[in-house]
């Protein structure tokens, strides 16, 4: 058995003594499709809406609130998944997205938000950092089904025309700015504390007053 294992170290190791070029690339090549069509179709697994109610953290909380609102159900039938409204379609922007969801399985192992006690506590929290990252990439999400060049002003009320034609025309907004909770219930905010997030620096000197 150690011998076994010692040859097969060896060709490991050295490859080109025991196989051509040619074989080398070709095999190569092959194990690149096949590493690239795995890795492909695990990374759609993980946009699916099973995969992402998998936890009931996700299916007792957000999306069942997702199930009364106009993105879930609606006259056109044109329905919305997780993977929609939190996940960028080009592949660049995709990627990093899931590396950042990766920090979430942090959570999920140490029970950040195993109650709802738990969620309804850091509910502002995590909405800050969702509508932060939209207010970053200039609501990416959004606009992967809303597309401001097509809009038809006449079909909308005044206000909303008044808003669309200003702020998104001149770019001082975005959507995640006037449409907060559009999807899922807003969280409530305390008095005196806005809805954006709260700056890491910030954060440490709040604690810091508060321990003492």
């Amino acid at each position: 058995m150690v011998k076994l294992i010692k040859r097969y170290w060896n060709i490991i190791r050295r490859p080109s003594v025991h196989f051509s070029l040619g074989f080398l690339t070709v095999g190569g090549f092959i194990g690149g499709i096949l590493f690239w069509g795995a890795f492909n179709t695990a990374m759609e697994l993980t946009n699916t809406e099973k995969f992402c109610t998998g936890c009931h953290e996700m299916r007792d909380n957000v999306y069942a609130e997702l199930k009364g609102t106009i993105h879930f159900t609606n006259r056109s039938g044109v329905r919305a998944l997780c993977s929609d409204c939190h996940v960028p379609h080009n592949w660049t922007d995709k990627i990093a997205r899931k590396m950042q969801a990766s920090k979430e399985v942090w959570g999920k192992i140490f029970g950040t938000i195993d109650t709802r006690e738990k969620f309804v506590d850091k509910r502002l929290e995590l909405a800050q950092h969702e509508w932060a990252r939209f207010k970053a990439n200039d609501s990416l999400e959004c606009r992967n089904c809303h597309n401001y060049e097509y809009m038809d002003f006449t079909r909308q009320s005044v206000r909303a025309q008044n808003m669309h034609s200003t702020y998104l025309a001149d770019k001082s907004k975005t959507c995640i700015d006037c449409h907060k909770g559009i999807a899922h219930t807003l969280p409530h905010i305390p008095p005196g504390q806005t809805s954006e997030a709260t700056p890491p620096a910030r954060a440490s000197k709040e604690v810091a007053n508060a321990a003492r």
